[in-house]
């Protein structure tokens, strides 16, 4: 039986989840969508049972406290059998509690507690979080405050052993009157992108092909820590046909300049929202959570401009890194165990089994085919050399939505078809998505104007000039990217390949985008990442210590 707490929280809203914290400073966490292969899974009934038990062993283990995250979806509704499952599931302690946590707590312990600082001001923005009936967490309301109004943005100080809820924006969920910064971009989204979710990443990608003046379109109207929508832009809202995208044409340019000017505006709120926060703290540091810090092109602006000298964003922002914030709750605000997790890197997932490995490389699909290289960066470095697109499979797996190396597909930025290849070739999306670069740390200031890692990708900085066009394959058309830089520390294997690629070719950059295939999560065992190469445009998949390889090879891009 295991001497140190063992801590699961689980996410029960949108982009299931479970963490499970052990000791101090173990932390592991899987999404849902990871396992069922659809992307933005809702948590339900049977997930414990029938999804992450199999999945992660450590489930089996004693468990001291169990921390349920729920937000405003009728999930809530199912507190009682949701934890009848846990009690069922679970080899649940003596004594073992079973604890409600409300939703943007959970961002906030998701992010606060595993940055570096010692203290920070605290911000969650997303749609919509828990009603004020079912808030865990202190907060000064006016008398009489509706007990069905939602959390929409949420703004905190905070210290180790203390969490002080300063403000909260509320709003009645009458999508007929939205709220918030969060609303007004899932709004902004669905006009470009009716069907499905998860589709605010396209309109940051989109935005730069647009002109934010061409429909002249107001800024959001900011007073102090709320965010309110103005009757412009309501009134196109309610223009459902107009600015659906199309790939090309008018519908296009009707859609780019309706996601630049959105872009603007949401950027400049949440500047807005940082300098209130700041002015009622006077932090020099913040950690930001809620699916809004999703956005890249809004973290980078924040970063340059905002008053705060240091922000930390979790590498799993939105819902789905909730269940850390809830193991994380569990461990510290119940056992009163002091956290010494650090979201140092983002390889949470379950522990890799070698079996598995051998398993399905023993069972490789007809046109597969897979060798051991006794060079095995030296093969990837003259593969990508070549033109061909590879697969890297290794590890624990991403907790959050980036690839970050564990879990990639690598490609050769200098080439000017990639991107298009890329996009067409093996993700099955729109031509105008940009793709993320791998830099070596210490040449990031030499190839991109920053001054900080960026471990995570989870901000866009500018291209220096004088390299732009020798990088086409990640340079987006404002001449930014959504870098991640590369220590040995944290990734090794990512690291000497990059050094390899380095001295072979001049250039310390890689393309690096998540190895997935058209509309699917990240993969997460060996044999999502062969199915994803099997059957899309990649050339190879590196799974250490093997190369797996087409017999009948895809056309090389250009």
């Amino acid at each position: 039986m295991a001497d140190f707490p063992i801590v699961v929280g689980i996410n029960r809203t949108q982009d299931g989840s479970i963490a499970v914290a052990v000791g101090e400073s173990g932390m592991y966490s899987l999404q849902k969508e990871r396992v069922t292969r659809r992307k933005h899974h809702w948590g339900r009934l049977g997930d414990l049972p029938d999804r992450y038990l199999p999945a992660m062993p450590l489930l089996k283990e004693p468990v001291d406290l169990v921390v349920e995250g729920y937000s405003s979806d009728t999930e809530i509704e199912h507190v009682g059998a949701y934890q009848e499952e846990v009690r069922e599931t679970l080899g649940l302690k003596d004594g073992a509690r079973i604890v409600l946590v409300s939703h943007h707590l959970t961002h906030l312990y998701s992010a606060f507690y595993p940055s570096p600082f010692e203290e920070a001001a605290g911000l969650v923005i997303d749609a919509q979080g828990s009603r004020v009936k079912d808030f865990t967490e202190e907060v000064e309301l006016p008398p009489g405050t509706d007990g069905e109004l939602l959390e929409v943005s949420s703004f905190y100080r905070c210290a180790r052993g203390r969490v002080e809820c300063l403000a909260k924006q509320l709003w009645d969920g009458d999508w007929a009157r939205p709220a918030g910064l969060g609303c007004f971009y899932a709004l902004l989204t669905k006009m470009m992108w009716p069907e499905g979710e998860g589709n605010e990443g396209k309109v940051m990608g989109l935005a730069p092909f647009g002109d934010p003046d061409a429909l002249g379109l107001p800024d959001l109207d900011v007073r102090g820590h709320e965010v309110h929508i103005p009757p412009a832009w309501l009134a196109v809202f309610g223009r459902r046909e107009d600015f659906v995208y199309e790939p090309g044409g008018e519908e296009f340019r009707r859609a780019a300049n309706l996601a630049a000017a959105g872009q603007r505006a949401f950027e400049r709120a949440l500047a807005a929202l940082a300098a209130w926060l700041h002015a009622r703290t006077g932090l020099d540091a913040l950690a930001f959570a809620g699916g809004t810090a999703l956005n890249c092109s809004a973290n980078g602006r924040l970063i340059r401009e905002s008053p705060f000298r240091e922000v930390f964003i979790p590498p799993s922002p939105h819902d789905g890194g909730t269940a850390v914030g809830c193991a994380l709750y569990g461990l510290i605000a119940c056992l009163g165990v002091e956290s010494r997790f650090r979201w140092t890197n983002d390889f949470l997932g379950p522990d890799p089994d070698e079996s598995e490995i051998e398993a399905a490389v023993r069972g490789l699909p007809d046109g597969l085919s897979a060798e051991r290289p006794e060079d095995l960066v030296g093969e990837l470095t003259a593969l990508l050399e070549s033109g061909r697109v590879v697969g890297l499979h290794q590890g624990r797996s991403e907790s959050g939505p980036r690839a970050l190396g564990n879990r990639s597909i690598l490609g050769d930025p200098r080439r000017p078809d990639m991107q298009d290849y890329i996009n067409f070739e093996v993700k099955g999306r729109e031509w105008f998505r940009p793709l993320a670069p791998l830099v070596l740390a210490e040449h990031a200031g030499r190839i991109f104007e920053v001054d900080r890692p960026a471990p995570f990708m989870q901000y866009a900085a500018a291209v220096r000039p004088e390299h732009r066009e020798l990088l086409p394959g990640i340079t987006h058309v404002d001449g930014t990217a959504r870098l991640q830089t590369v220590e040995a520390e944290q990734t090794p294997f990512l690291h000497a390949l990059l050094t390899r690629w380095h001295e072979r070719t001049g250039t310390p950059v890689l393309i690096n985008t998540s190895l997935n295939g058209p509309g699917e999560p990240l993969t997460e065992t060996p044999e999502h990442s062969i199915e994803t190469l099997r059957a899309t445009g990649m050339h190879a998949l590196a799974m250490p210590p093997y190369l797996i390889r087409k017999r009948e090879e895809p056309p090389l891009p250009g």
